[in-house]
């Protein structure tokens, strides 16, 4: 059962310790609220500001589980407190382990503070989990997707708009990496685990995977320098720098170009525009 009290007061205790800058919002000359105020809260967990108000007045009706894992993440809890408002909220916590969408608080204030920079971070099938706001513009809004199609490799096989945001020639090894990527995974995890539950997947919707994964590679690595093809900026070539949490096993993506280059000088723009890639 939910227990409201509870779930009040735990919510407004973590929005408290939140200051605008722990989660890359400005503070602004007039702030009098005592940490985060309730509509930024709302915001960052993409609800309502109404809707959150009543629960923090012990109102409204009980929060789905997607709502609640969407307050824990707005609100950079660790697992243990993400765990604690679930049960608050009356619901049992998603169990533990690699491959969880909760992004770690540490990992989250690294991403606030990208707001200019193109980053995501993505788990270990390429599905991203959140993004800076250059990030969404160059690699178009993950929020819409669901089901297999968050991830990345399994878009490269599926979807040809993942195809379309790079050069031709770089298409058969991009098909390369993502099978080495996602047998290592499978690998990984064993048989009955998500990425197996992608093999199977894409084993009988895709021609080219099979034939990808019959030469059974691994190891493969993503090239230096990623090239893309944006709609609104034109070609751009960028530098992919990795941070591991090997606890949850996501990554932290930070995409940069050369000072002083043509591509440096596009994503400026786009950071203007913001325009996301066409779906």
């Amino acid at each position: 059962m939910i227990d409201r009290p509870g779930l009040a007061a735990f919510l407004r205790s973590r929005r408290a310790a939140l200051q605008p800058e722990d989660v890359g919002l400005p503070r602004g000359v007039r702030r009098r609220t005592d940490g985060l105020r309730r509509e930024e809260v709302a915001a960052l967990c993409h609800l309502s500001a109404d809707y959150y108000a009543r629960i923090e007045r012990e109102r409204g009706p009980q929060p789905s589980e997607q709502m609640v894992a969407s307050l824990a993440q707005g609100l950079h809890l660790s697992r243990d407190e993400r765990d604690h408002l679930f049960r608050l909220a009356g619901h049992q916590p998603p169990p533990r382990g690699p491959g969880g969408d909760h992004v770690s608080p540490g990992m989250l204030r690294v991403l606030d503070r990208l707001a200019d920079t193109p980053a995501e971070v993505v788990t270990e099938l390429g599905e991203t989990l959140r993004q800076s706001p250059l990030g969404a513009a160059l690699l178009g809004d993950a929020s819409v997707r669901t089901g297999p199609s968050r991830s990345l490799g399994y878009r490269w096989f599926t979807d040809p708009a993942a195809r379309a945001m790079h050069p031709p020639e770089d298409h058969a090894f991009y098909s390369r990496l993502y099978a080495s990527g996602l047998r290592e995974v499978a690998g990984r995890r064993g048989p009955g685990s998500r990425a197996a539950g992608f093999v199977e997947l894409l084993l009988a919707r895709s021609e080219e995977f099979r034939e990808a994964w019959d030469r059974q590679e691994v190891g493969l690595r993503p090239r230096e320098t990623k090239r893309y093809l944006h709609p609104t900026v034109g070609y751009l070539e960028l530098t992919c720098q990795v941070l591991h949490d090997p606890e949850q096993a996501h990554s932290l993506l930070v995409y940069t170009a050369v000072p002083g280059s043509e591509s440096h000088a596009r994503l400026e723009l786009l950071a203007v525009v913001g325009a996301a890639p066409a779906r």
